[in-house]
């Protein structure tokens, strides 16, 4: 058993290197560089439409809180479902990774991949509303494999997407969520993990058997309410260190571009490590590119594509550029940072050296806040129980493709059995399996966003003289 679990993690070692490797994530940069410039840096010259019609409107128009469709969500619930997936565990344990593993100049590699992702989501959703179709009970479906099908006439790859879909909705969205609530419960308040288990999986069929309706119904409480915690949160710590600021954007500027790799000389991460950490941690946290939150915003009641591509956009500002760099500016002004210590750690030890993203998050908060490590941990349980009701229905539109309907209830069980098992075991193979899995929805999206990229450019153009003439 023991020479078998070995086999399975070399050839996930050697898979996870590819799919995070830097050929991919320099995929993941041209593609949305080539919707960045196609359509003339929308995210910047069209800041002030997008922030209107996505945010600024759910204050101002009731139709986008709400929706009569009794088979649609309201656009604000297909971005908090969303949002419910993808604000997790990444944006605080994941970037303060980032962080120790890269060095601050991650956070700069994590901001561009976050700006030309904005781009690659717009165009995964405007493609989602296009090719999307109502189902046999009426509700609307679409996602990358649809729009791989229907768009691009290819079956075969829109399965292959399915298939790692579903199987990355038990790890990603499923065990490793369910491991960060159990563990932090227990390190936190010495709850027993089956205890957890037991709840997480009481609560979690009580949302999910009601479908997307009553999963976007629960998300959008949660995920504002989630959100607004953590951010104050983090804006109280930074506050308290406003002083130390200038120096932390000017550390993470200057690491972003160094050279010089630790070991190799002059200690420092090395533009290339820094990369490499900063570009997969943006993409594991907005998932911008994998083609997994087109399935949600493709649920909406919207009517014009390009309106619902505009909510992508906001919902990876939301994600990266808001919620992760207040987990990066907490970390680096707080003092719990030590640069030149992580790097001697690494040097010496290698990465095992280094203290886990959760810890240096949860140390950040605490110089300033009286338990503020129970603030960290309560965010974390918070972020990762909405990104399983999120994953969940991601699973569950890549059955219904490849299984039909009859799929659906049997995935819904099994999904919430599978959560025991995440409180409750080990998962340090499977965080890595799941990576693997979560990276490679990514190969067959990116060739369809790639492929029918003239067709989003389009659908901008109309759209945008549309509204100049009106």
């Amino acid at each position: 058993m023991d020479n078998f679990l070995k086999t399975v993690e070399e050839i996930n070692g050697i898979l996870n290197g590819f799919i995070w490797g830097p050929y991919m994530l320099v995929f993941f940069l041209l593609v949305g560089s080539m919707f960045t410039i196609r359509t003339g840096f929308f995210q910047i010259t069209q800041f002030k439409s997008w922030m209107e019609v996505t945010i600024l409107s759910v204050f101002k128009d009731r139709k986008v809180r709400r929706t009569d469709d009794k088979h649609s969500i309201s656009q604000f619930q297909s971005l908090c479902t969303a949002l419910a997936a993808t604000i997790g565990t990444g944006n605080i344990a994941g970037v303060a990774t980032a962080i120790a593993l890269g060095g601050p100049g991650a956070v700069f590699w994590m901001w561009l991949s976050a700006f030309v992702g904005m781009m690659t989501n717009y165009a995964e959703n405007t493609l989602g509303i296009k090719y999307r179709y109502r189902n046999e009970r009426g509700d609307w479906i679409g996602g990358a494999m649809i729009y791989i099908e229907r768009g691009l006439h290819c079956k075969w790859l829109a399965v292959i997407f399915s298939i790692f879909c579903f199987l990355a909705s038990f790890g990603i969205g499923n065990m490793t969520q369910a491991n960060s609530i159990a563990s932090g419960l227990k390190d936190s308040f010495g709850v027993p993990t089956w205890v957890t288990a037991v709840v997480i999986m009481f609560f979690v069929a009580l949302v999910i058997v009601g479908g997307i309706k009553r999963i976007a119904s629960v998300t959008e409480k949660i995920v504002p309410f989630m959100a607004i915690f953590y951010i104050v949160g983090g804006l109280v710590v930074i506050i308290a260190n406003i002083g130390a600021v200038p120096a932390a954007f000017a550390m993470i500027f200057r690491e972003a571009f160094n050279f010089q790799a630790a070991g190799s000389g002059v200690l420092g991460y090395g533009i290339a490590v820094a990369m490499k950490r900063g570009i997969s941690r943006g993409v594991f946290s907005n998932e911008a590119g994998l083609g997994s939150s087109v399935m949600v915003h493709s649920a909406s009641d919207v009517e014009e594509p390009v309106v619902q591509g505009m909510w992508g956009v906001f919902e990876v500002f939301a994600d990266t550029i808001v919620v992760c760099t207040i987990t990066c500016l907490t970390i680096l002004t707080s003092g719990v940072y030590d640069l030149e210590g992580y790097l001697n750690a690494i040097a010496a030890g290698g990465e095992n050296a280094v203290v886990s993203g959760t810890t240096l998050t949860a140390s950040a908060f605490a110089t300033v806040i009286p338990h503020g490590d129970k603030l960290v941990a309560i965010a974390i349980m918070m972020f990762a129980f909405s990104t399983i009701l999120g994953w969940s229905y991601y699973g569950e539109r890549a059955v219904e493709y490849l299984f039909g309907i009859k799929g659906i209830l049997p995935y819904k069980v099994f999904f919430v059995i599978v959560i025991f098992f995440g409180c409750t075991g080990s998962l340090a193979l499977v965080w890595d399996i799941a990576d693997t899995l979560n990276g490679f929805m990514s190969v067959p999206n990116l060739i369809a966003v790639t492929l029918l990229s003239g067709e989003v450019v389009e659908m901008t153009k109309t759209y945008l003289k549309k509204k100049q003439f009106s």
